[in-house]
């Protein structure tokens, strides 16, 4: 068992050490999860949520969590692919790295910034490249546009998508509620009222004045 939580530990220090990023997004996606699966249990297993309440409610919270994973993990996933590829295209730079190319602008001089461009790939045949500077900066880079996307995704973007779902699925919860309340038997003393006050105005088939 120890042995087992030593490798995980290992392969997260591994796998997210050079690239914060990822792991910023895994676990706000872990995060949106386990809070989404709360919500959803917190409804299903409430007593004194009627079984018509939850017919509206599970579907809204399944919809809810949908919503927030998904947003989430798309917004800061391509905000983290964008800002990477413009450190990898060098069109972002650190100074030593801007002085690399500067000093070798005979190699590097039509090649930056262009989408063919890689920097992951030129590091292993251009040994002078500063490759410890670029990669602490990307990872900042990264980093930091990954948390202002997640910002973004769960302070203004969900909420907006999240509002005008729940506003559909509440429109039309209403829609066929009313439906199955006209569908229903009339209470039989609202029928006597109706046919007596029915009969009060009209007699004999005509309005009563």
């Amino acid at each position: 068992m120890i042995e087992m939580f030593k490798n995980g530990i290992e392969w997260v220090a591994k796998t997210f050490s050079k690239d914060n990023s990822k792991m910023l997004i895994w676990t706000g996606v872990a995060g949106w999860t386990l809070s989404s699966l709360a919500q959803i249990s917190a409804v299903v297993f409430n007593p004194k949520i009627s079984k018509e309440q939850k017919s509206f409610l599970i579907p809204q919270e399944f919809w809810d969590a949908a919503i927030n994973i998904g947003c989430f993990f798309l917004v800061t996933q391509a905000t983290k692919k964008t800002v990477s590829k413009l450190f990898r295209t060098g069109k972002f730079a650190p100074k030593s790295l801007r002085d690399h190319f500067e000093k070798n602008s005979d190699i590097y001089k039509n090649k930056i910034g262009k989408l063919d461009f890689d920097l992951d790939k030129i590091k292993k045949v251009d040994k002078d490249l500063p490759v410890d500077a670029y990669h602490k900066c990307k990872n900042v880079a990264t980093t930091v546009a990954t948390v202002a996307a997640g910002v973004l995704s769960s302070n203004i973007i969900t909420p907006i998508i999240r509002n005008a779902m729940a506003s559909r699925v509440q429109n039309r919860y209403i829609v066929k509620n009313h439906k199955n309340e006209l569908s229903k038997p009339a209470d039989k003393k609202v029928q006597v009222s109706n046919q007596q006050t029915f009969k009060a105005y009209y007699p004999s088939g005509n309005m009563k004045i």
